[in-house]
């Protein structure tokens, strides 16, 4: 085994492992999202298939998942108005609203009973703001695999929150998205490869391969 793949498979131990979806929710990556090509990427590009097959895995293996939904309130009240994309966001034809089936996780990932949901009113990562860190710390993570849209925004957001809170990140770069493609491969070889541990959905289901109950 190479130190490369040794380091993976200590940092993936399941017991110290939590697996995060990022804004994988109806209204975003779902057959009426309201950012169709941001929905396509992640459906034609496998990455949407990719995320399912890792938490289908993290069930059985006995890894936590947490799901980071981004919505907001019908009223608005909360939400972020300090950059364009928040203001795109409010003039967008279908709305991430609080209950709607817009915030809804997206086929065809499975959510478990004991998977969590954190959802978020404001800001730009699922992270930082979030209940996110107080969980990670209370299941005892040491390693977060990240997956989910956007590679925009939203992921680099999450993977560098994570390092700099002290965590691993591990980004199976084929269960991520966004556009457009060629954006996403040079965000992961020139930024995300320098915090975290690259690597694919293949190598993290072959680490996982042996399913353990419970934490």
């Amino acid at each position: 085994m190479s130190s490369g793949a040794a380091r993976l498979m200590e940092q993936l131990d399941p017991a110290s492992t939590v697996l995060l979806t990022v804004e994988c929710q109806r209204g975003v990556v779902g057959p009426d999202s309201a950012l169709p090509e941001l929905a396509d990427a992640a459906r034609t590009s496998g990455a949407l298939a990719n995320v399912a097959r890792l938490v289908a895995a993290a069930h059985d293996t006995g890894v936590q998942v947490l799901h980071a939904v981004a919505e907001r309130r019908p009223d608005g009240r909360g939400a972020s108005r300090n950059a364009r994309l928040f203001k795109a966001a409010e003039r967008l034809p279908v709305q991430q609203l609080t209950g709607s089936m817009a915030v809804r996780i997206a086929d065809p990932i499975p959510v478990s009973e004991d998977d969590l949901v954190v959802r978020r009113l404001h800001g730009l990562s699922p992270v930082a703001g979030t209940e996110v860190d107080a969980l990670l710390r209370n299941f005892g993570c040491r390693t977060l695999v990240v997956t989910g849209v956007s590679a925009n925004v939203a992921i680099p957001n999450a993977v560098f929150d994570a390092v700099n809170l002290g965590y691993t990140a591990v980004v199976p770069a084929d269960a991520i998205a966004g556009v457009p493609a060629d954006y996403v491969r040079a965000m992961v070889r020139n930024t995300l490869a320098l915090v975290a541990t690259v690597t694919t959905t293949d190598d993290v289901l072959s680490r996982w391969g042996r399913p353990r109950r419970g934490r």
